[in-house]
């Protein structure tokens, strides 16, 4: 990549020698090629194993995170491996007319905000690292204006009975997943 180091490596999903990339990456961060090492939609039980074994616990997991998929329980299983929670999608990636909801709506009425900022600061008040994507200049000047405001306790609960308890997006459990993802060939 014509790079000196890179800030944050990630292995994309649990799957395949996923220990051995791991161990690969272990060896890039101790040699300082990698700043931070981590991996995307590793669940609880997958994250603890590697957590458990490795000599290096991963420093990331990014994993689907918004009002519709909190995931409560992987949220306290990557704090007790001290691992930092990422959010992708942490928009639901517009879906469920998350922009028209109407518990958000009122809540972000209440605080002069706008829906997207609401949940970007849901998100960091639970200690989630957001990356919101977009390529517009004044939404991306929107998501950053986020740090004069914070949400109340029945602001939080109110967004905690949207979560419907699982994906919409992709079913990571399915064994037809695990089949479209491992027949990706991402080799030079």
């Amino acid at each position: 990549m014509g790079l000196d180091y890179l800030d944050l490596y990630l292995i994309h999903q649990p799957m395949g020698d996923y220990y051995g990339s791991w161990q690969a990456m272990e060896e890039l961060y101790e040699a300082g090629k990698i700043r931070a090492i981590g991996v995307c939609n590793f669940y609880p039980e997958r994250l603890s194993d590697l957590c458990v074994n490795a000599r290096i616990a991963p420093m990331v997991n990014q994993v689907e995170l918004h009002p519709f998929f909190q995931q409560q329980d992987a949220l306290e299983n990557m704090r007790e491996c001290g691992v930092l929670p990422e959010a992708w999608g942490p928009l639901a990636e517009g879906r469920h007319d998350i922009f028209n909801n109407e518990n958000l709506t009122a809540i972000a009425e209440k605080h002069n905000k706008t829906i997207a900022q609401i949940v970007l600061r849901w998100h960091t008040q639970r200690g989630v690292v957001i990356i919101p994507k977009s390529t517009h200049k004044e939404r991306i000047e929107e998501n950053l204006n986020i740090w004069d405001f914070s949400l109340s306790e029945e602001d939080i609960s109110v967004i905690g009975q949207l979560d419907l308890g699982h994906s919409e997006i992709i079913d990571h459990n399915s064994a037809a997943t695990a089949k479209w993802l491992n027949s990706w060939e991402i080799r030079e």
